[in-house]
């Protein structure tokens, strides 16, 4: 069957649809990161536009990309999120910098270099949770919590800066219409 794909008329679909868990700051927060965004993009002379302040989050596990909407990843998603008890924690980040991501335009970060040991606790536990639903594929290794202010060809190298944080009080199962800019909340579970 992989050779048909190659025969004019059978390509391959394009994903149009993709699923994810995240941390959200508060719209204080994310009104304050706007802001330090854009400083940050003219600080380094960056092109690339900051996101909106309704887009920053911090992105726990890729659940799949696909062609439309997975009921049964979204179920076995919401299964395994409603049996994670968590209290609030707080996400600190220090650092910007670029991830070299081999394309036409590098994600430009916060990040941080050490801490955040409640959000590595709080992503490990979820993890336990999505492999014994099921969607133990989406547990990848290597957890490297960050936040994406903009994207730009420029990579800037790692600098530090003075914390920026705010106190985690929910995570969110999000569908996100690939493209389109567009991040639509189809869960929501309280923290504590």
């Amino acid at each position: 069957m992989s050779q048909q794909a190659s025969f004019p008329g059978f390509a391959q679909p394009v994903a149009t649809d993709r699923l994810f868990l995240a941390i959200f700051p508060n719209r204080d927060t994310a009104d304050r990161l706007a802001a330090f965004a854009s400083a940050q993009c003219a600080r380094h002379d960056l092109r690339g536009k900051p996101l909106a302040a309704d887009r920053f989050h911090v992105t726990l596990f890729h659940l799949g990309d696909s062609v439309g909407l997975r009921p049964d990843v979204v179920e076995a998603a919401r299964a395994a999120a409603a049996q994670v008890r968590a209290a609030p924690f707080d996400v600190v980040f220090d650092q910007v910098t670029s991830f070299d991501a081999h394309r036409e335009k590098s994600p430009f970060v916060l990040t941080a270099d050490h801490g955040n040991g409640p959000l590595h606790a709080f992503q490990t536990e979820l993890g336990a949770r999505l492999r014994e639903a099921g969607l133990g594929r989406c547990v990848a290794a290597g957890f490297r919590p960050h936040l994406t202010l903009a994207y730009d060809r420029r990579v800037i190298a790692p600098e530090s800066l003075a914390p920026i944080a705010w106190r985690a009080e929910e995570f969110v199962l999000v569908h996100s219409l690939l493209g389109q800019t567009r991040h639509i909340p189809l869960a929501r579970w309280p923290l504590g």
